[in-house]
Formats: C-alpha cells, structure tokens, sequence
C-alpha cells in the first residue's frame, strides 16, 4: 500500500502543506494516519481526494458544492443528475462573472479612450472613479 507524507502529497496536488492540513480540518479529506512519531501518512485514496479536490476549487466550486460532489464521488453507482445540476450552478456562476467582467472591460475601456492624457486636473479616469453615481452600473443587480 502506497504512503505519502505531506509535503509529497501536497507538491502532487500543486497545492502548499497548510491547504492539506486546512482541507483535513474542514473534513474535505479522510481522516489521515499518523506515524507514532506524529507525521501524516496519506494513501492513494487521500492522493485522489486530494487531486478531485485541487481540481474543483480550480473550476471554482464552493466548498459546500465539494462536499456535496465528494459525496457523490464515494458513490459510484447514484445516478450523476445531483452532479450534473451542481456543475450547472456553477456553470450559471461562471457565466455572471464573465458578463461582470465585460462589463467592467466596457467601462474601462471608455473611461480610457476618454482621456486625453493631459493633467490629473482634467483626467477622464480620475474624474470617472470620483464619480460614484455611475459605481452602481457595474454591479450585477443594476446589469442592463
């Protein structure tokens, strides 16, 4: 049987020592043997948690669509429309926050092709951020 230390496992996953630990306090990976000295000992099953769980923080999922997906994971024969439908929350999420950022690409945008790179005293981009009646446009409750 494989066994990893935490420093191995952890360069694996492409992630530090203190999110594995922080991932074992959240209760997102088994619990962990230890050595009589103390030292973790992760097997090949924490290896793949581990790599499920790096790979869905980088898609961007919340910590409780993980548990629910880890859950789901450890159940190989339930049928996958509860992960289908997280992965469609996400999706739906990821889909807000890009019209946020055009948004916020398109007010950039503006505010520079205003300038007309003169002084402060008369510069587009100061005098726009100053102007907090026009903050609230950006925001995804005042989206057009």
């Amino acid at each position: 049987m494989a066994s990893y230390g935490i420093r191995e496992i952890a360069r694996e996953a492409g992630c530090n020592e203190q999110t594995v630990r922080w991932y074992e306090e959240q209760g997102l990976l088994p619990p962990v043997a230890r050595t009589g000295g103390g030292q973790r000992r992760y097997s090949e099953r924490h290896r793949q948690h581990l790599n499920f769980l790096r790979h869905a923080r980088e898609l961007g999922f919340s910590l409780d669509a993980i548990r629910e997906l880890l859950t789901l994971y450890q159940a190989p024969d339930r049928a996958c429309a509860a992960a289908d439908e997280i992965a469609a929350r996400q999706l739906g999420e990821v889909r807000r926050k890009i019209q946020r950022l055009q948004r916020l690409e398109t007010e950039l945008a503006r505010m520079l092709a205003a300038c007309e790179g003169g002084r402060i005293a008369d510069c587009r981009v100061i005098e726009t951020l100053a102007d907090h009646s026009h903050a609230h446009c950006l925001s995804e409750d005042h989206a057009a």
